[in-house]
């Protein structure tokens, strides 16, 4: 957890993408993500358009699609949840296949399809180009509360430790003959998911109560996260908002053709 700590999805690189301050990145990614939420989903070339955004940015950051692809496998619960709109939904009905479907189930998974998908694929290019230590510092210039600054920082810090102890936690299952994919092991699962919760809420109390009595006070200074890029200037805010602004340009065309 040292100066160069950083988490699984950073791709180490030295693109434009790449050397943008954090801050910058950061609202870009939130005027892109509402902009296809704001999108109507009648309206289908303008995530087409989003896509095509996207993938210029990838070529500028050199983000391979191989490595976008298999992580985007996080949204595979949302997909199911589509999937099965069509059937629950009432109203108007259409045969498809012989599958009688919901015409609003199928508008309803066709948006959270469309829109996750898009929205995963921008959360990955974010991760991908910024470093976890450069995260804190850009919330901190951004104005959130230290609060929640100081949440992020610990998230970031101590992610890597549950992970090893779900590690350490499972191979500890195993050895003793237990099964992870048997049906009548779910009992010690749960088990193990309420000890890890409880052994983290322990960690985090011994933490704070450390970090208190060394006069932590809630804020996280900048200086502690010295190291990062310097304040972004215009040339920066103007190259990460350019992928935003298109997005922006994207969705008014949407509701002005729709």
């Amino acid at each position: 957890m040292g100066a160069g700590h950083a988490h699984p999805l950073y791709r180490d690189g030295t693109s434009r993408v790449h050397r943008l301050p954090a801050e910058t990145k950061v609202i870009a990614l939130v005027t892109f993500v509402l902009a296809v939420v704001a999108t109507p989903r009648e309206t289908f070339w303008p995530y087409a358009a989003f896509a095509a955004v996207l993938v210029a940015v990838w070529l500028v950051a050199g983000i391979p699609l191989r490595w976008i692809l298999p992580r985007m496998l996080i949204e595979v619960p949302f997909v199911v949840l589509a999937v099965l709109l069509p059937f629950a939904e009432g109203g108007e009905r259409v045969a498809v296949a012989g599958l009688h479907l919901s015409v609003p189930g199928l508008w309803a998974a066709w948006g959270i399809v469309v829109k996750g998908t898009l929205g995963v694929a921008a959360s990955l290019t974010f991760a991908a180009t910024t470093s976890s230590r450069a995260l804190p510092l850009a919330l901190s210039r951004l104005g959130v509360p230290g609060l929640v600054t100081s949440i992020v920082v610990l998230m970031i810090r101590y992610v890597d430790v549950l992970t090893a102890e779900v590690r350490r936690m499972r191979m500890a299952r195993l050895s003793r003959g237990d099964s992870p994919r048997a049906l009548h092991q779910i009992g010690a699962i749960a088990t193990g998911v309420g000890g890890l919760f409880l052994r983290s809420y322990e960690r985090g109390e011994r933490v704070y109560l450390a970090m208190a009595s060394r006069g932590f006070d809630g804020r996280v200074p900048e200086l502690a996260l010295a190291g990062g890029p310097a304040r972004a200037v215009a040339a920066d805010w103007r190259a990460a908002l350019l992928p935003a602004a298109a997005a922006v340009v994207i969705v008014a065309a949407a509701w002005t053709w729709r």
